[in-house]
């Protein structure tokens, strides 16, 4: 077998933020997901943004074909969940055949697993034993695919680990919120420091009123052809508090671009007479 490439991200454009959510407690809806809503949060707060989300219940062919489009894509993505030893855990196994390499103990992982399990052994007033079949058990949950590299969990030491494909680097955490977030901080803060935009991205936007999104269409396509770099966006509602029936136009990107497309539009919609409301911007 062959091992993935180490470095994915080197020669390609600059990369798409990804997101899998594993767990049939997710699509049964026994538990609600949380990660999304604070994954979007950890990247705006660098100024960075969530570009594509996949959900997938604990079926390994799903799993390992999830795992493989995100190995292949451009992206860096988050998986949350299935990372565990039980038999319902199927995630590293998973990320082992989507990259087409065995998973073996690493040797950090199980260095940092065998020290949570002295903490826990003094914790209860118990003696250690390495070979307890329960302690060899848990070392399965450092059961990593070769090449693998570890994320640090400051919850209770037992990591998470990350693997470059042909294409994208998938950072594997815990289903918990508890651990899963710090863990994700700490990878974005330590490997893409460099990507972050703080103060690079702006969205600039109108209410209007009495339009349907086709008749605007046309103008949302003409500044997208004219302003490379930007991207618009409508946003319909039916039954807004304030508002009522209305559409929010808008277009986002740099500021430096944001600011003359959002002229040409206001401009654009100046022949249809609409009758508009606030403007608002967001950063």
């Amino acid at each position: 077998m062959t091992q993935a490439h180490p470095h994915p991200q080197a020669s390609k454009a600059r990369p798409e933020f990804g997101l899998i959510i594993v767990g049939d407690e997710i699509l049964s809806g026994k538990r609600a997901d949380k990660h999304m809503p604070k994954v979007i949060e950890l990247l705006n707060a660098r100024g960075l943004s969530l570009d594509w989300a996949d959900y997938v219940g604990d079926s390994p062919a799903r799993i390992t074909r999830t795992l493989a489009r995100a190995f292949e894509s451009n992206s860096i993505v988050f998986s949350c969940g299935g990372i565990g030893a039980t038999p319902d855990d199927h995630t590293r196994q998973c990320a082992g055949k989507a990259l087409g390499v065995d998973i073996v103990l690493h040797p950090e992982a199980q260095a940092l697993i065998r020290e949570r399990m002295q903490d826990t052994a003094k914790e209860q007033g118990v003696a250690y034993e390495p070979n307890h079949p329960d302690n060899i058990h848990r070392l399965n949950m450092g059961v990593f695919p070769v090449g693998a590299s570890i994320i640090p969990n400051p919850y209770n030491k037992i990591p998470g680990f990350t693997c470059h494909g042909s294409g994208g680097a998938v950072h594997f955490v815990p289903g918990f919120p508890v651990m899963a977030w710090p863990m994700m901080a700490w990878v974005l803060d330590t490997h893409y420091a460099h990507l972050f935009q703080h103060d690079a991205w702006i969205e600039q936007s109108i209410v209007i009123y009495g339009s349907m999104e086709a008749t605007i269409t046309p103008l949302m396509e003409a500044l997208e052809r004219d302003f490379e770099g930007v991207k618009v966006f409508s946003l319909p509602s039916v039954d807004h508090p304030v508002h009522g029936r209305h559409i929010e136009l808008g277009v986002k990107g740099a500021p430096e671009k944001v600011a003359p497309a959002y002229a040409a539009m206001l401009q654009g919609l100046q022949p249809f007479g609409f009758k508009t409301g606030p403007e608002l911007v967001r950063k």
